[in-house]
């Protein structure tokens, strides 16, 4: 039976003949890189922070050295890249500078903690929570909930951690199919724990590394970004996930490879890993 995830309907959206390519063909030339080892080393050490702070108390998580924690995780995220790419991913000096700006945002958040995991009537449901459901007879969808919390009344919060230069800007923020990934995330988190979507709220934890150098207004290392929710965005969510579904696989959930073809534009065509390849030259440079 095959599994899909979100990753896969994203980048079939982006271009059916790269998913095609990626996931059917399996010849993805993708390497980790920086920005990936930086953004799985700060999961880690962000929710073992907060496993602390709502399973244990918050001065046990005071005391938590949180730089020595990442330093650790990059070490082991470049090891583990280097290994299975066969080269560096990164350079030291990279490291170095990633670390310096995660000491930076793990700094900010321990002094406001209060501000963004307020321990009173709030609850760990837990982190990495995994969403295994029925999309079709032949078809699960899985996936990981960064973070899930839960209020005194019932309500459920589920957090998406995401690491970005400077934050998100409009541009970002009105991505249909970057929304797309907690609203299906609501929707099936609320089917597999039979609990009602309307009493489930999300919001993109957004990490920004950088800040600007000549404000002349108050900055945050945290930009919460909370998507448009409700049943219209829901069910815009679910169809373009059963469109991927309907054109890429078969009722007996074989690879429909005709459907696979691709649609280049510049933007599509911009960080495609096959781009200009012998196993594509239908792509666009920019």
């Amino acid at each position: 039976m095959p599994n899909i995830s979100y990753s896969q309907l994203s980048v079939f959206e982006n271009c059916p003949k790269q998913y095609k390519l990626r996931y059917v063909d399996k010849l993805s030339k993708n390497v980790s890189n920086i920005h990936l080892i930086f953004g799985s080393a700060m999961h880690t050490v962000i929710q073992s922070w907060l496993d602390v702070i709502y399973n244990k108390t918050a001065t046990a998580a005071d005391k938590m050295d949180l730089n020595t924690m990442l330093k650790d995780e990059l070490i082991s995220e470049f090891l583990k890249a280097q290994e299975k790419d066969e080269q560096a991913p990164c350079t030291k000096d990279q490291i170095n500078e990633f670390f310096d700006d995660g000491v930076a945002i793990l700094d900010f958040l321990k002094r406001r903690r209060g501000d963004y995991f307020a321990k009173k009537q709030w609850s760990l449901v837990g982190c990495e929570i995994p969403i295994n459901v029925k999309i079709r007879d032949k078809i699960r969808l899985i996936g990981f909930l960064d973070v899930v919390l839960r209020h005194s009344s019932g309500r459920i919060k589920i957090l998406d951690l995401k690491t970005s230069t400077m934050g998100w800007n409009k541009y970002v923020k009105a991505d249909k199919l970057k929304a797309a990934q907690l609203l299906l995330y609501k929707m099936f988190y609320a089917e597999q724990k039979f609990v009602a979507p309307e009493d489930i709220d999300i919001e993109f934890f957004i990490l920004k590394r950088r800040l600007y150098e000549k404000a002349d207004f108050p900055q945050k290392r945290i930009q919460k970004f909370v998507p448009a929710n409700g049943s219209v965005s829901l069910n815009r969510a679910r169809k373009m996930l059963d469109n991927f579904v309907t054109l890429t696989f078969d009722k007996d959930g074989k690879y429909m490879v005709e459907n696979l073809k691709a649609t280049p534009s510049k933007k599509s065509c911009k960080f495609c890993e096959f781009l200009d390849t012998e196993d594509c030259k239908d792509g666009i440079k920019s």
